[in-house]
């Protein structure tokens, strides 16, 4: 280190450029929460010490802004929906609305045109608090892009995990689903088949062994990268609010009988089509292919980190090994719990006009 002090570099880098710094908030601006007391900026939504929802009026109110922070995988969050009848209008919104709805949302300019221009129901933002997804709804309101609120603990959203069928036998009315061999079968009719959504689950997997030793010494020793595509199908009945799952990977054929192939891929889109003969009521939506690149904005696919700890090679030498997962089934679970919620929607606003 160098004995002159002055010589040593500032961790900061000097210009004489002015730096624009935000105006502090005045005293008289600042929110109190009613839980624990503390002051608060007038821009928040939920208390930044206790969590609870600050109380605003409507100076407060238009100066507050959504947090949108990433949720833990345990969090039920609430999330923003293009409706149907605002899909494709990235047309109609101006450079300047583009830009608002952007910043907003957190999102870059060009995923948000991808989600508006898809044509279809997306999620815009997922949100931890519904005041919070309840703003982010008035302010795109206001920018011309119409919302609705969708929370995932809700029946039929994200609050359970899809049941898994194994084996299906077919009857005349409808199928006996079987989750395993020692559980009884799950009745459904084909009368009572109303949504079928098709997808693919994406795994992709990347394993690393690192050597460790003195700074300049670190080199990667091995690695390597799997990937998995299987097609699945998730179905939903009139009866129950419950996600049923068949996964190609997993799933017995015999009921197939002589339609029955060697390859699960071909099988699995058989018993797709058959679904759909005996069941012609059922809407099919195999849209997930299409959008997914769309709902990675919003629900991207999860990522996994491992790490296999560390293994001494020799004296002094260390390795460490670590993988890293990206596994889309949350992202198609949401879109295919999603096309229900808006299936029964329509489904119950045609009832209410009959």
């Amino acid at each position: 280190m160098p004995k002159d002090n002055e010589s040593v570099p500032l961790p900061i880098a000097i210009t004489d450029e002015p730096v624009d710094l935000p105006e502090p908030f005045a005293p008289d601006q600042m929110v109190r929460c009613e839980e624990c007391l503390r002051a608060n900026p007038p821009t928040r939504v939920n208390c930044l010490y206790c969590g609870a929802v600050l109380p605003h009026n409507e100076t407060t109110a238009s100066l507050q802004k959504p947090a949108l922070r990433p949720l833990e995988k345990w969090e039920q969050g609430y999330n923003n929906i293009l409706l149907p009848a605002a899909a494709n209008v990235s047309s109609e919104l101006g450079e300047a609305a583009l830009r608002d709805a952007s910043a907003l949302l957190r999102l870059r300019p060009g995923d948000l045109t991808r989600i508006l221009s898809a044509g279809m129901p997306l999620p815009l933002a997922r949100a931890a608090t519904f005041d919070e997804a309840s703003l982010v709804q008035r302010r795109l309101s206001g920018l011309g892009i119409e919302t609705c609120v969708v929370a995932e603990d809700q029946p039929g959203t994200d609050a359970t995990g899809p049941v898994r069928v194994r084996v299906i036998e077919i009857v005349a009315d409808g199928i006996h689903a079987y989750q395993s061999p020692e559980t009884p079968p799950i009745k459904i009719l084909w009368s009572d088949f109303i949504l079928l959504v098709p997808g693919r689950l994406i795994v992709k997997r990347v394993e690393m062994k690192e050597q460790k030793g003195g700074r300049a010494e670190n080199r990667i020793l091995d690695s390597s990268e799997f990937a998995t595509d299987e097609t699945v199908i998730d179905f939903y009945t009139s009866k129950h609010t419950t996600t049923y799952r068949i996964a190609a990977n997993s799933f017995d054929f015999s009921c197939l009988g002589d339609r029955k192939r060697l390859v699960a891929a071909e099988n699995i889109m058989t018993l797709l089509q058959l679904f759909r003969d005996h069941a012609p009521q059922a809407v099919y939506d195999d849209s997930f292919n299409y959008a997914r690149k769309a709902l990675e904005a919003v629900w991207p696919a999860e990522q996994q980190n491992e790490s296999s700890g560390w293994r001494r090679e020799r004296p002094g030498k260390y390795s460490v090994g670590s993988a890293t997962e990206l596994n889309n089934e949350m992202q198609f679970l949401r879109y295919s719990r999603l096309r229900y919620h808006f299936q029964t929607r329509s489904e119950g606003k045609a009832d209410d006009k009959a």
